[in-house]
């Protein structure tokens, strides 16, 4: 379930992302087809708590620095180590595909770093894209660093859809392609969730915290090549991982 409140403040933020210039009342309301009523409460209230401000007078609203200064202080408590940025840029040099570390969100999977391939046919991905966590390699990695019990609990809160041809939709399947994984030793889709896309993941834990690191492009040209790609992701960990980590 969305919030719409909370979804339109997150949507105004991305649209500066995007626009990287400052918007007038109406421009926002007309871009996203709000009330104009709604749209001037919504960017009032922004500007009161400090996140919006007017840079010239008339040009309209921008964000102000508050939200890098709470995002930084958010991250800092438990960032990611920072070889894992150099794993995953490395890892889609080599392999000329988008490399991603994910971690649990749910019933999904959610990318919390994620570098692309330079390829104009490629995956796109963005920090905080989620995926449901059954039917993806990336998320089937991280459910191998679930107990049983665990796993048994989450499954009762997945809707299984089919996605693709490939896609498990039944505990049974998830569990049986699960075991296929730790017999091959790394987990793969294959139009699993989207199709013609191919993925290929293995867990990451870095202590408590439950990750997986994954591979993924379009299935022409990557998908028999999945044991080459899971081999370089195995050695890229290894090289990378601190000894001690």
């Amino acid at each position: 379930m969305i919030v719409r409140q909370a979804a339109n403040v997150l949507e105004i933020l991305e649209y500066f992302a995007r626009t990287k210039r400052p918007a007038t009342l109406a421009e926002l309301a007309s871009h996203f087809g709000w009330p104009r009523s709604s749209t001037f409460n919504l960017l009032t209230t922004l500007t009161e708590k400090g996140y919006l401000y007017e840079p010239r007078p008339r040009a309209g609203y921008y964000p102000t620095p508050r939200w890098l200064a709470v995002a930084r202080q958010v991250s800092e408590v438990e960032p990611l180590p920072a070889w894992t940025h150099a794993l995953i840029a490395d890892l889609s040099v080599e392999t000329g595909e988008t490399a991603a570390i994910a971690a649990p969100s749910g019933t999904m999977a959610m990318f919390i770093d994620v570098v692309e391939s330079n390829a104009p046919i490629r995956y796109f991905a963005q920090i905080g894209h989620r995926i449901p966590i059954h039917a993806t390699s990336s998320g089937r990695a991280l459910l191998l660093l679930y107990s049983q019990d665990e796993r048994d609990a989450l499954y009762r809160k997945i809707e299984f859809k089919q996605y693709g041809p490939s896609t498990p939709i039944s505990i049974e399947a998830v569990e049986s392609e699960l075991r296929a994984s730790m017999d091959r030793g790394y987990c793969q889709s294959l139009s699993d969730y989207s199709r013609d896309l191919a993925g290929v993941a293995i867990p990451l834990p870095i202590g408590d915290r439950r990750l997986s690191v994954v591979v993924a492009g379009p299935e022409f040209r990557i998908g028999n090549k999945t044991p080459e790609i899971a081999a370089t992701l195995k050695k890229f960990v290894e090289h990378h991982r601190p000894k001690s980590g």
